[in-house]
């Protein structure tokens, strides 16, 4: 086996990058969790502006700090809930530094790769108080013209260094930015929100790829191929279910059934309105704060969740079975079985216990923690050498 040092000198990965690739997982997760507390805490929308508070790098501390800001036209100051929005936003940021030193450190080898990386997050920078200022399209035009560089760059690179993956995660992040902001400034928009989370959890799985490559501790099996497969099916299921979720919490579906479980509202199968439920575009302009769904239109959508969960958790569950009997993979496939059942066990307690704020947080924190695992195993698991 090759060693992790003599590894990174091969491929041209600085020795430094497992390091910080690793702090962004760290911090990534942390962003995750941090941000479905504020969505689900109702903060989601206590800073009107972007990326300001009511005009202040932080947030007022007292509501008559910003009593003569545009943006109390729009909302109330409401210090206790604004502090968890700007912190999410901080936090947020932090991790987009990050990432571009991880993006820096990759295109370090290539031709005019900085240069590249810095030019693309210039455009985008330069976009930021075009925006302030009201000047949205501009601000746009530039977003996009970073995003496109980033793009010709992961398209043109290889990935053996992992500059490839690198770019592509920068370009995710700043992504990212702009549906952080089409959060605030569309008032809750269903499809952002939804759209905000799934960035997230692919930013994370990225980010865990790539730290995990980076350490190149591979774990060689003889079945690599069709563990790979499995595997990334249970991705592909994950993350529909992770988007069911997200649409479910951002029109506000998740206790549609009141406190029933496995029934809903009393029934197996009560009055539904799929079509109305899964509209995907309804417009700008709409506060979304509180749902704007009936609630026959909400119960379809916490169906679909239902129904989904029960797949995943099947498929899941077999998985788990299957990687314990491999030799070697058992503590794996325990975890994999164990946070599974964890994340049932928290959805089942969502619906009986109303929502308790900790155990909705829990319950975006173990889809994060399923994601990890099964894209770690994909990180790692290879054919054996020779």
């Amino acid at each position: 086996m090759v060693s992790s040092a003599s590894a990174v000198v091969r491929h041209g990965i600085h020795r430094n990058f497992h390091r910080l690739a690793w702090l962004a997982v760290v911090l990534a997760l942390g962003v995750i969790v941090f941000g479905s507390f504020v969505r689900l805490s109702n903060a989601g929308l206590s800073c009107p502006d972007w990326p300001t508070c009511y005009g202040r790098a932080a947030w007022p501390q007292h509501a008559n700090e910003a009593a003569d800001h545009a943006a109390t036209a729009i909302r109330a100051v409401e210090p206790h809930k604004a502090w968890r929005e700007q912190l999410h936003r901080m936090l947020a940021g932090s991790l987009g530094l990050v990432v571009l030193a991880l993006a820096l450190l990759a295109a370090r080898r290539r031709r005019f790769g900085i240069a590249q990386v810095l030019l693309a997050s210039l455009l985008v920078g330069i976009g930021i108080p075009l925006y302030m200022h009201g000047q949205h399209v501009a601000a746009s035009v530039f977003a996009v013209a970073g995003e496109a560089l980033l793009l010709i760059a992961a398209l043109r690179w290889s990935n053996a260094d992992l500059a490839r993956t690198a770019a592509l995660t920068l370009m995710v992040i700043v992504f990212q930015a702009l549906l952080g902001m089409w959060t605030v400034t569309w008032l809750l928009k269903p499809i952002v929100v939804m759209g905000h989370l799934l960035g997230g959890l692919l930013t994370f799985a990225l980010l865990t790829w790539m730290a995990w490559r980076a350490t190149d501790i591979p774990i060689r099996l003889a079945d690599a191929k069709r563990v790979r497969v499995l595997l990334l099916v249970g991705v592909a299921l994950l993350a529909v279910q992770i988007a069911l979720g997200g649409w479910t919490s951002a029109n506000y579906a998740a206790l549609a059934c009141a406190n029933d479980f496995p029934k809903c509202v009393g029934q197996w199968w009560p009055p539904t309105d799929f079509r109305e439920g899964f509209v995907l575009w309804r417009g700008i302009g709409v506060d979304y704060e509180g749902g704007v769904l009936d609630g026959q239109s909400r119960i379809a959508i916490q169906m679909a969740h239902r129904i989904m969960a029960g797949i995943v958790f099947v498929y899941l569950a077999i998985l788990s079975v299957r990687l314990i009997r491999i030799p070697g993979m058992l503590a794996w496939g325990v975890t994999l079985g164990a946070l599974l059942l964890a994340q049932v066990g928290l959805g089942i307690a969502n619906v009986k216990l109303s929502l308790p704020l900790h155990i909705a947080v829990l319950h975006n924190a173990g889809a994060a923690l399923l994601l990890f695992v099964l894209v770690s195993l994909i990180a790692r698991v290879r054919p054996p050498e020779g």
